[in-house]
């Protein structure tokens, strides 16, 4: 299978192009394609002829987002729009990935695939828009906490900090399921490769806070989790720019009904993460 790979150079980038080894991946990272151009997106598309496009391409800056709702369109929307015209035109199919933040996370109980969205952000609303772009052929993958051993995330952030001694405040308030891009990237292959299409929650399993996940890690690097303290989201100061879901935790139906071998406890790959960051 070909497969082209939007936003190869990021943190999921890196662990899609392992998984799809064997394959021929043809790579497209920021830097190389801009998927807000059109014109570059079917001209990259046209000159690759992919089976599949794994669109990992995205502006992940929720803040940022907020701040530049035009960008944020510009970008996850209508890119999302040039990658599905592209893939329409070579007779490819398209695996999007989302986000938990299309939800307003006012449940009471783990989101599903056929509930109903509601973003609280603009970063939800532009991701939301992409996600209205694809066809019942292609796949979405809606995903929640992202964490890896690439690019900048909360493990290394926490972990970074707490190496320095310094005490932690981390909000409590916010509930979601932690997702490490090496597993995720090894599901959306099994996805792609077995052709499933629509609409699918991946996430390690085990709900969580970030307060309770901070604990955690720097519990498992071996330094004191006292060092982290508890802080209501209202109490942030500054206050954040854009709105979060309290609670996103995302029940994986699709898959569980299919019967498809679920992602680990959470739990596993943030122990073999933190090991691999303190041994560096």
């Amino acid at each position: 299978m070909k497969v082209l790979i939007t936003g190869a150079g990021g943190a999921l980038g890196h662990d899609l192009i392992t998984a799809f080894s064997g394959h021929d991946v043809v790579t497209a990272p920021h830097a190389k394609l801009d998927i807000a151009d059109r014109d570059a997106v079917l001209q990259a598309v046209g000159a690759t002829r992919p089976d599949a496009i794994v669109h990992a391409g995205a502006w992940t800056n929720v803040d940022g987002c907020e701040l530049d709702p035009d960008t944020a369109f510009r970008v996850n929307a209508l890119g999302t729009r040039n990658v599905v015209e592209g893939a329409r035109l070579t007779g490819g199919r398209v695996c999007y990935v989302s986000t938990d933040y299309v939800f307003d996370g006012r449940a009471n109980r783990p989101y599903v695939e056929w509930d109903t969205t509601n973003p609280l952000s603009v970063y939800g609303r532009s991701k939301l828009g992409g996600e209205q772009e694809l066809g019942p052929e292609d796949i979405t993958v809606r995903t929640s906490w992202v964490c890896g051993r690439w690019g900048r995330n909360f493990v290394k952030t926490i972990l970074e900090r707490a190496q320095t001694g310094q005490a932690l405040t981390v909000v409590d308030d916010q509930h979601g399921c932690p997702t490490f891009t090496e597993d995720l990237a090894d599901m959306i292959r099994r996805l792609v490769v077995e052709r499933r299409p629509g609409l699918f929650h991946v996430t390690n399993q085990g709900p969580t806070t970030w307060f309770a996940l901070a604990r955690e890690l720097v519990g498992l690097a071996g330094l004191d989790p006292e060092q982290v303290q508890p802080i209501a989201t209202a109490e942030l100061d500054p206050p954040r720019p854009a709105p979060r879901p309290a609670y996103s935790v995302l029940d994986n139906a699709a898959l569980r009904l299919g019967g498809v071998p679920l992602l680990a406890d959470h739990h596993e790959p943030l122990e073999r993460l933190v090991k691999e960051l303190v041994s560096q």
